[in-house]
């Protein structure tokens, strides 16, 4: 057997079971169905919405028209889980000027397109800025930008941009000592249980019809985190919790799990993807990041300040931080403006609170291929998610003709 055989096999037999089985998804959307309209009367309620905090739960949802296999009156709805979505214009907009002045800037592909505010001398993107002249060079992970700092020796940031997943990432860089003299990190890297408190308080501040009465929290994320990170929103909120996989049986199976909840009148977290999640999380993970990394009140793009939801290197690693090294101030919440481009709604879907569809700028003025608002630029983005596989309603269209 030739090496890595037995991973092909086990990747193929996984996508069997949770991608493969039109059976198993017709019987879990039976039981989803059975038990919305047990729900609907336990909690006396027409309508129930559901809320998924990840870019990726979202994308399973609309590429495999999950929709239109839920019951009418049974909406999902996309909440904070874009972290390119929510950094912040200002942040954008200072590596911008580095890379105009000459220092190279490494990012990832989606913050590549990602629009500002405000023109930096004549410029609103980081690919406008390499057009102009500015040094930006796109990269995959922070590996690549220590590898390509190292051989080039000019004076580079990196943008840590991520949620929990990617800070474990940044951490080991920095504690490694193999990041070089030269290269900075300007660490935007943010919290997401701080993002699913405020989501919670905002929607039951002004409540939307239907309330959200379940919550899908995110795999990856809960990967490092543990499934405790989510315990909170369960005893807060009185919602049940499933962390969930990312293949369409998963998703279907965390919503029958939040059904049933409801209906016993519980509201507990619980695992789905047992896989690959535990309670606890990664402990060595957390360490390092604690280690690393001091928790700060930080901007979400659109939004607002979220207490404690950022990630910004501790005081001993000062030398590898940009924004003590290149003078970047930090946005002081008296300063915050909203950031997001005139007409965008994406501050209102990032929250649950509006469809891209609703928004006036979708597939219109805003596109994947020339991006207005940040929801758009990101392959996590909800608004470029149902762009690229028809959200709006495409999927329920074509349910109906098969009889779904």
């Amino acid at each position: 057997m030739k090496p890595g055989a037995t991973d092909v096999r086990t990747i193929e037999e996984l996508e069997r079971t949770f991608r493969g089985s039109e059976e198993l998804a017709r019987r879990l959307s039976r039981v989803i169905h059975e038990r919305f309209n047990q729900a609907r009367k336990v909690l006396g309620l027409d309508s129930i919405k559901i809320m998924n905090f990840c870019g990726t739960h979202e994308w399973t949802i609309v590429h495999f028209g999950l929709r239109s296999l839920m019951p009418k009156g049974l909406e999902l709805v996309a909440g904070p889980g874009c972290p390119v979505c929510v950094t912040p214009s200002k942040y954008i907009e200072d590596a911008i000027r580095l890379s105009l002045d000459g220092i190279r800037v490494y990012t990832y592909g989606d913050t590549y397109k990602l629009r500002t505010i405000n023109e930096v001398r004549g410029v609103t993107s980081l690919e406008e800025a390499k057009a102009m002249g500015g040094d930006v060079k796109l990269v995959l992970n922070i590996l690549e930008a220590i590898k390509d700092s190292r051989n080039n020796g000019k004076e580079a940031v990196f943008l840590g941009i991520g949620f929990e997943t990617a800070a474990p990432a940044y951490a080991q860089a920095v504690l490694s000592g193999k990041m070089p003299d030269n290269l900075k990190l300007l660490s935007l890297a943010k919290l997401t249980p701080p993002a699913m408190f405020y989501a919670m308080d905002i929607l039951r501040e002004k409540p939307p019809e239907p309330p959200v009465m379940g919550v899908i929290a995110p795999g990856h994320v809960s990967t490092i985190t543990g499934a405790k990170a989510w315990e909170p929103v369960a005893e807060n909120y009185s919602v049940p919790v499933v962390v969930s996989g990312f293949e369409p049986l998963d998703v279907l199976l965390s919503i029958a799990e939040i059904l049933r909840q409801i209906i016993s009148r519980e509201a507990k977290v619980k695992i789905e993807y047992t896989r690959a999640v535990t309670w606890s999380g990664d402990l060595k993970a957390q360490a390092m990041i604690h280690k690393v990394f001091e928790t700060v009140d930080d901007a979400w793009r659109g939004i607002g300040f979220f207490p404690l939801s950022g990630l910004r290197l501790r005081d001993s690693f000062a030398r590898m931080d940009a924004f003590k090294q290149f003078g970047i101030k930090e946005i002081r919440p008296e300063e915050w403006r909203k950031d997001t481009p005139p007409g965008c709604r994406c501050a209102e879907v990032t929250l649950g609170k509006a469809k891209p569809t609703d928004c006036p700028m979708f597939l219109k003025k805003c596109t994947p291929e020339k991006p207005y608002g940040p929801c758009m630029v990101s392959l996590e983005g909800t608004c470029a998610v149902w762009a690229r596989f028809g959200g709006g309603g495409v999927a329920d269209e074509i349910a109906r003709e098969l009889g779904l």
